[in-house]
């Protein structure tokens, strides 16, 4: 066992291209060193046992330009050919998170009512998530959770806001878990603590709870932060269209972290008009979705969407999940509504 404490062993890592694609970023190729016996550090990836010679030297057998090292845990000699880095003189950079909160649902209006703003259409909001990587603690933050966030929640022209509002929700419900389970908390009972938290002041019927607290669980230990399950609820939702990857966190120009921008929008509906709609306009054939660091996620003006030929488009991904929600998801909003009464009368 390491008798470095795990605050001095953060403060050393190695980050190696290990498949030449241009970063460090993918599994395995990054990595906390471990401390050698004479004060020094030694980087595990690459680390090869040292041999000795007719006359007992140790030699690297990668090369002797790589110092063998007693690991201060014991064990035989080693030696790598990878640097360690010290973050404390080389931080790792981050790139700033995109905060950008969607088109507002009502905006001003004059005294007979008409709008005195930009119109858009099935607008979404630019976020991004993290896949596994060192900054997520290599947890993969953009994996998809089920539906948690329902399709049908409110009408036809509820805000993307709205949805993040309750992602947002499970956010908070998820801060609750980890400070009870922080604190001692079995991880049952730090569910329990969250849903409890999920549900002030939002709608219970607007998500799916049981996955909520699935959500939570799977969460409680991850390096995730509050917009990676944002996009995680509303990506596994069937709500956000995925821009691209492009490098979020740097140390020594070296990529040690990636994230996947995506559009996200208020409903499903709207994520596949949007992606079936823009390909017939002309003002989105040089700009497109942008780019994965600025996903261009502005909503349809209403010019716009009336050229849109809709007998172009396919969807059948929307009819399928309406006939199963037909078949199948009724009871399970009845079962959700009488649950969320019930929990109100009783608090």
């Amino acid at each position: 066992m390491s008798l470095v404490p795990a605050t001095a062993m953060a403060q050393q890592l190695c980050a190696v291209d290990l498949n030449g694609n241009g970063d460090a970023a993918d599994d395995g190729e990054t990595a906390s060193c471990h401390l050698t016996g004479s004060g020094g550090w030694m980087c595990p990836i690459g680390e090869t046992r040292c041999e000795a010679d007719v006359a007992g030297a140790m030699h690297c057998p990668l090369g002797d330009q790589y110092a063998c090292a007693m690991p201060a845990s014991g064990g035989a000699p080693t030696c790598s050919p990878n640097a360690c880095i010290d973050t404390s003189t080389n931080p790792i950079v981050d790139d700033p998170v995109v905060d950008d909160p969607g088109v507002e649902a009502d905006g001003d209006v004059d005294a007979d009512g008409n709008c005195l703003g930009t119109i858009e259409i099935f607008s979404g909001r630019a976020a991004r998530c993290r896949p596994a990587g060192l900054k997520t603690t290599f947890s993969n933050c953009c994996k998809d959770k089920g539906k948690i966030v329902k399709d049908g929640m409110g009408g036809s022209i509820s805000s993307i806001g709205t949805k993040i509002a309750v992602a947002k929700g499970v956010f908070t419900g998820m801060k609750a878990a980890y400070g009870a389970f922080k604190a001692g908390a079995t991880a049952g009972q730090a569910a329990s603590a969250g849903a409890n938290a999920i549900v002030v002041g939002i709608d219970p019927t607007s998500i799916a709870i049981s996955l909520a607290i699935n959500f939570m669980m799977d969460f409680l230990l991850s390096g995730c932060d509050q917009q990676d399950m944002e996009v995680g609820m509303l990506r596994g939702s069937g709500m956000c269209h995925e821009v691209g990857s492009y490098c979020s966190s740097k140390i020594l120009g070296i990529c040690v972290q990636k994230a996947r921008g995506h559009c996200c929008f208020n409903t499903k509906l709207g994520r596949i008009i949007q992606e079936q709609g823009r390909p017939q306009l002309k003002a989105f054939s040089a700009i497109g979705w942008g780019t994965p660091k600025q996903p261009y996620c502005r909503g349809f003006t209403p010019e716009e969407f009336q050229a849109l030929d809709f007998s172009r488009m396919d969807l059948s991904e929307y009819y399928a999940e309406v006939e199963a929600r037909a078949q199948s998801e009724i009871q399970i909003d009845m079962k959700d509504k009488i649950d969320a009464y019930m929990q109100t009368i009783n608090n």
